[in-house]
């Protein structure tokens, strides 16, 4: 080989050598840097590819009502996930996958072609639903395990109990009010998805006491039911707008039950309106009309030097305060301050009154609790509406007499009333006895609270006297007599103010409020039937509610009967419209 030759291919292979190392170099230069300058964020944006992070809920605790049996409960459920990338045909996939769920077959195709790496199909499916799913065995769609909210005795207490949201965040109620307690510890879990898209769960962090806590409530499912029953009844025979009763024990101010109607089915709100969620017994205030007469009654013993045998005139139907005049239904004349409750005399309770004076009539409201909230556990509450006295005219002060110009809720009313039953001691109203941890121990609990001394007991025992009149022969509430026990009550028949401020012609809210047994009261019972038609009176619509969730409350508590044969004989004939 001549020098020449030998020469050139020293040179080429220097010349490849010279490359190949170039290359060699380049190739190092760009392993360093994608290994550990670019190295987390590759190792990030492939995570991205094959995993997905979820934040996941505890179940949300139990809610029982007073005897352990279940209001709320959580169960587990499967929730529907696609991953678009992974999904070769978005179109052809859609329309088995919306006719397996049963939703808008659009809504699924612009899910499935989303840009986004994951995307929600439907939350909290049905086990037959998940079954449907897996039968197609499509490629990019996820089952990701999660929990729902179930109502096990469906509409009843939906109004209290109210409901909570997919993401398992109480929305109304005492799931709402309690949501710190109920709902469960959060925890973020990876999914891992093989190259077709299919999920395996990873390794999920273990979270101590993950699960909500469980609520015991003072409400029994039984007597629920009872005054649910009863009121759903007087709602339908009335053609009446709505209704709300609530039993409540005076001794101590727990809530037997509070019932409203129309119901609601909270594992389906969705389908009602926002009107049939509230808890109006709470939320709403209204006139109470003449049951407010026994607290009027109260004042003018307390601090009117009154007797139940006072005498006030009554102004045979008709009494002038200026420009306007108060009517009652029937003329009376001279009657004592126990015939005007018994007989539920607008004119007689002006009278009272005025024997009163502003001052103590103001006082005696507010030292029952009226214009201000009870503080019970139960989102919502309002104040209702009671002025200053110094801002009352004459009117003002003969109509808030009975029950006109002063607005209540229904749990300001039932708890000033038994106030009354427990011999003059006020009592906080609340709905939780106890919360306790998934392991039983009591984490907190709730006891019978004093509010305060309202009235003395010989004056909590007289007014008692005095309603017990109202329940017997031509009294306004002798529909609510029991046959085994004493009643003491009160009837109200409130016209209703439309959005004009004015009072609406037509419309009322016929109510009772009562107690018994009379001679030691185990049960506060309220009933409220809003715009009833044709009969319109608290004596006529009302009070026969009252009698049935009564009887068959103090039966189911195994209440004795009042001793003897001595039975309550009223002449219907002869009562009056109250």
């Amino acid at each position: 080989m001549k020098p020449f030759e030998n020469k050139y291919i020293r040179l080429r292979v220097a010349i490849v050598g010279l490359l190949f190392s170039i290359f060699l170099l380049a190739i190092g230069a760009k392993a360093v840097y994608v290994q550990i300058f670019r190295g987390p964020w590759l190792s990030e944006k492939a995570a991205g590819q094959y995993e997905k992070s979820f934040i996941s809920h505890g179940k949300r605790g139990t809610i029982y009502d007073t005897k352990y049996r279940e209001m709320a409960v959580s169960i587990d459920a499967t929730s529907i996930a696609a991953y678009p990338h992974y999904i070769n045909n978005s179109q052809a996939a859609a329309k088995p996958l919306a006719k397996a769920l049963k939703i808008n077959i659009s809504a699924v195709k612009r899910k499935l072609s989303s840009k986004k790496s994951f995307v929600w199909i439907r939350r909290q499916i049905t086990p037959r639903e998940k079954r449907a799913v897996e039968d197609l065995n499509l490629n990019g769609i996820g089952f990701i395990p999660e929990h729902t909210r179930f109502y096990p005795n469906r509409m009843l207490a939906a109004q209290l109990l109210g409901f909570s949201g997919i993401d398992s965040h109480g929305l109304e109620g005492i799931e709402f009010y309690y949501d710190k307690y109920l709902k469960g510890s959060s925890d973020k879990f990876t999914v891992l998805k093989d190259a077709r898209g299919r999920e395996f769960d990873a390794e999920k962090k273990v979270v101590p006491v993950y699960n909500g806590k469980n609520l015991i409530l003072t409400i029994d499912r039984t007597i629920q039911y009872i005054t649910e029953k009863a009121l759903e009844e007087a709602v339908n025979d009335f053609s009446a707008k709505s209704g709300i009763a609530i039993v409540i024990d005076p001794n101590t101010g727990a809530v037997l039950s509070l019932a409203h109607f129309p119901f609601f089915n909270p594992n389906s709100f969705q389908d009602f309106s926002r009107e049939k969620w509230r808890n109006r017994a709470i939320t709403d205030p209204f006139e109470p009309g003449s049951t407010m007469k026994i607290f009027t009654a109260a004042a003018a013993l307390e601090y009117g030097n009154c007797t139940p045998n006072t005498i006030f005139f009554c102004e045979n139907g008709a009494y002038r305060i200026g420009k306007n005049i108060v009517h009652d239904i029937k003329p009376h004349g001279w009657m004592s301050l126990q015939q005007i409750v018994k007989y539920s005399s607008n004119i007689g309770a002006v009278k009272v009154g005025e024997k009163i004076g502003q001052k103590a009539l103001y006082q005696t409201l507010r030292d029952f609790g009226f214009g201000k909230r009870t503080g019970i556990d139960c989102p919502g509450e309002t104040t209702g509406s009671l002025s200053m006295h110094d801002q009352w005219s004459k009117i003002d002060a003969g109509t808030i007499s009975f029950g006109q110009g002063i607005s209540v809720s229904a749990i300001q009313l039932i708890t000033a009333a038994s106030a009354i039953a427990n011999d003059g001691i006020l009592m906080k109203p609340y709905i939780t006895r106890a919360v306790y941890d998934q392991n039983g121990r009591l984490v907190q609990s709730f006891s019978p609270y004093k509010v305060r001394r309202v009235v003395s007991k010989k004056t909590a025992r007289t007014v008692n006297r005095i309603m017990k009149t109202v329940i017997a022969t031509g009294g306004t509430g002798v529909r609510a007599a029991l046959k085994a026990y004493s009643v003491s009550g009160k009837t109200g028949t409130a016209q209703k103010i439309d959005k004009t401020g004015t009072y609406a012609k037509g419309k009322y809210m016929a109510s009772f409020i009562g107690f018994a047994p009379s001679e030691n009261p185990k049960v506060t019972i309220l009933v409220i039937i809003d715009e009833p038609q044709e009969k319109y009176y608290g004596g006529i619509v009302a009070a026969p509610v009252f009698k049935k969730i009564a009887n068959e409350t103090l039966n189911y508590l195994n209440i004795s009967p009042k001793s003897g044969n001595e039975k309550l004989t009223v002449s219907l004939g002869s009562e009056v419209i109250g």
